[in-house]
């Protein structure tokens, strides 16, 4: 038994892959939450019937899985063309049609997400714009269920960078399971919520993460990612996959 597994609790909260790793471990339930903006891009992509492949990295590995499943590779925003339409914009998602395959690389939410399967767990991609559905569907699972903010890098050596937009989009989460036992952490992040949910738009524009987007000309997929439960769609991780849950 671990001092950081919050195994005394139906709800457990914290960050990262190792994260997922601690408190995942014995979970039923999974809801990885990478609000800017690996998590809000499955949403949208899941949404409109799309099927989206977690992956960690954006290399030849991925360009050679894509032509082998007949996908289609998500690019950098900035480099999305008409012929490479899907990125990690949320936003480049509406044009997807039901059943595209989409392989979406990313270090943050897509490692996650692999992490936290393989400990045999129901897995969801939550964030802002699904929170209450996809707490609903982790409560029909039932606890014992872990919410894992993805969090973010620092650049300059690549170690985890807690990031605002997660914590509240994990509260925002959390704080729709308090029919259960929170954990301390969990029981915080739910907080963080309570004291921003007026006003999320603005704060996500404004914090570290929304600033940087903004300043590269993204700050549309902010605003985007901040509508509080625009949608009811769930995406479920099945066999490295996210797909709408029935």
């Amino acid at each position: 038994m671990s001092s950081f597994d919050q195994n005394d609790f139906d709800v457990r909260f914290e960050w990262g892959f190792r994260g997922a790793d601690e408190v995942g471990r014995g979970a039923r339930a999974v809801v990885v939450v990478d609000v800017l903006r690996f998590s809000t891009v499955v949403e949208a992509a899941v949404s409109r019937g799309a099927i989206v492949y977690s992956y960690r990295w954006r290399d030849n590995s991925a360009v050679e899985f894509a032509k082998k499943i007949g996908g289609v590779l998500a690019v950098r925003r900035e480099e999305a063309t008409p012929e490479h339409p899907f990125s990690l914009s949320p936003l480049s998602m509406q044009t997807a049609k039901p059943g595209t395959k989409i392989i979406l690389p990313s270090p943050n939410g897509a490692e996650v997400s692999l992490a936290a399967a393989e400990h045999g767990a129901e897995v969801f991609a939550g964030c802002l714009r699904n929170a209450s559905a996809v707490a609903k569907a982790a409560l029909a699972i039932g606890a014992p269920i872990a919410v894992i903010a993805a969090g973010e890098r620092w650049k300059v050596d690549g170690s985890l960078r807690p990031s605002f937009e997660d914590m509240v989009g994990a509260g925002a989460i959390l704080n729709a399971l308090q029919s259960l036992k929170l954990s301390p952490e969990a029981s915080a992040a739910a907080t963080v919520f309570q004291h921003s949910h007026h006003n999320l738009q603005s704060l996500l524009l404004e914090c570290s993460s929304g600033r940087e987007l903004s300043r590269k000309g993204f700050s549309d997929d902010v605003v985007w990612s901040a509508r509080l439960d625009a949608s009811a769609a769930v995406p479920h991780l099945r066999d490295g996959a996210f797909v709408a849950k029935p």
